[in-house]
């Protein structure tokens, strides 16, 4: 039963579909989609639940959620063995970053819910104390991507109910079994009844009727900006509340003075993480001319020593793609650039033999292609690097912000004005020096641009899940107020 409404698991009431592995292209399971009755008990279940729930104090939201995270962590075999069979990415992926990244996100909000505080209380007008107080909001509708399903689940319900509001999560059709997982440990945690709710379908029938729902007060979103700008359309008619995470293009910045061989280990890492199917994965790296053949030449041979295999082996480094039909797009792109004359120093196509009845792409490496080409613009979602070089540091900074998208950034330099000028000036949500990829709880998550807006993670989140409030109170029960003065005479 792939539903979660009230507590309970149920089946959905929509289309059967089949949910096939991307490692061997065999069908995993039937799946009952939910259909747009199934969210309108969902929602009905979480509005009910708001009541209570908002009232609960932090401290005991606190306890509740740390619970959750004792539940999941207790759990972080099961979760990462399903995280990899749904996604194809490796076990030491899912056992090394996305259980552990989820455990502490819990143990985190656990913390955040007892610091929902205002920032001042105060005389700031005549005879008026005021106060701030900040407030759930109320149903929270979130829609949650395929590409680290566990996670994203977390990023959208921890920082939501830590706030005091309930929620309803679509998670992606492709990978729902990681979320009602979550919400086992959710009901194993004590939480209420229909403070969390599942719902499992396609993102035209189930996310289009629970963004456009009357009873959704925000909606919350990760996936392609194309999407995104869709949801706020639909939003709009509600004047819903929307936070959106969207597409990355992130460049990856390497100046003359960098440490040639920790930028090579660091591009190869970070674009081949979870085979490239992460928005601020490196995707375009920018490289000083004067060490532009070093480095691309290091970085072919790193990529040509990562090992492909079985995603549930300890020892494959790589798995598969999400799906046959993503790995033939991500092909699509290498193959248009080599057609119009692009070199490819490593990778350039998915393995044969025993692999190729898989999602598999090898890592590959794409240089002589140019700032404006299709492969350097558009979101590749895969395992595949272009590197371009440039001449001043004003050259770098220019090519590395040319693009629609904000959400990640880096640069390698050891030049602290380098580093400085990199952190002030490359346009992006997140700026790493000297590395690219790691996140901690306690910073946040969101991009700038056609990356969208809001933060996921860190108590910058919990702004998005709450509601200001401004409180006046007036001990002086007098019946003329000075400022009267101004509508009419005194009396």
């Amino acid at each position: 039963m792939h539903q979660f409404i009230d507590g309970h698991f149920r089946m959905g009431s929509g289309d059967d579909a089949k949910r096939v592995t991307p490692v061997t292209g065999e069908i995993a399971e039937i799946i009952r989609y939910a259909n747009t009755g199934d969210v309108d008990v969902a929602v009905a279940s979480a509005k009910r639940a708001f009541d209570d729930w908002s009232r609960w104090t932090p401290g005991e939201r606190s306890d509740a959620i740390q619970r959750l995270a004792t539940e999941l962590s207790c759990r972080s075999d099961e979760l990462a063995a399903v995280e990899t069979a749904q996604t194809g990415k490796s076990l030491r992926l899912s056992a090394g970053f996305d259980v552990p990244g989820t455990v502490d996100n819990a143990t985190f909000f656990a913390g955040a819910a007892r610091h929902l505080q205002g920032l001042a209380a105060g005389e700031y007008g005549a005879g008026g104390t005021s106060m701030i107080r900040r407030e759930a909001i109320g149903v929270v509708g979130s829609i949650a991507p395929w590409n680290y399903p566990l996670q994203m689940a977390g990023w959208k319900i921890l920082p939501a109910i830590a706030a005091g509001n309930t929620i309803v999560l679509k998670p992606s059709e492709l990978t729902p079994g990681t979320s009602l997982l979550f919400a086992e440990t959710v009901k194993a945690a004590g939480i209420p009844d229909g403070v969390v709710n599942i719902v499992t379908g396609t993102g035209a029938v189930v996310g289009e009727h629970l963004v456009r729902h009357p009873d959704v007060a925000m909606v919350s979103f990760t996936g392609s900006t194309s999407v995104g700008r869709h949801i706020m359309g639909v939003a709009s008619a509600t004047a819903k509340r929307v936070h959106l995470e969207l597409g990355g293009k992130a460049p990856f910045l390497v100046f003359d003075d960098a440490d040639i061989e920790a930028a090579a280990h660091g591009a190869v890492a970070a674009s081949v993480i979870n085979a490239g199917q992460d928005c601020t994965a490196a995707t375009r790296a920018y490289i000083q001319s004067s060490v532009f053949t070093e480095f691309t030449a290091r970085v072919a041979e790193l990529m040509n020593q990562v090992v492909l295999g079985d995603p549930a082996d300890p020892r494959t480094d790589l798995g598969t793609l999400i799906t046959h039909a993503h790995r033939d797009r991500v092909s699509g792109f290498v193959e248009r650039a080599r057609g119009y004359g692009a070199r490819i120093l490593a990778g350039g196509h998915a393995p044969g033999g025993e692999l190729s009845a898989g999602a598999f792409y090898r890592p590959t490496l794409v240089v002589d292609v140019a700032q404006d080409s299709e492969i350097v613009r558009e979101e590749i979602f895969g395992p595949v690097l272009t590197a371009l070089p440039f001449n001043s540091d004003d050259d770098g900074i220019v090519l590395a912000n040319d693009t629609p998208y904000g959400l990640a950034a880096s640069a390698w330099t050891h030049d602290l004005g380098r580093s400085l000028r990199a952190g002030r000036e490359l346009q992006s949500g997140c700026v790493w020096i000297n590395e690219h990829i790691p996140i901690v709880s306690e910073m946040p998550h969101g991009g700038f641009k056609a990356s969208g807006f809001g933060k996921d993670m860190s108590s910058y989140s919990l702004e998005e899940y709450t509601n200001v409030k401004h409180v006046v109170m007036n001990g002086e029960q007098t019946a003329h107020k000075t400022w009267h003065d101004i509508i009419f005479s005194k009396q």
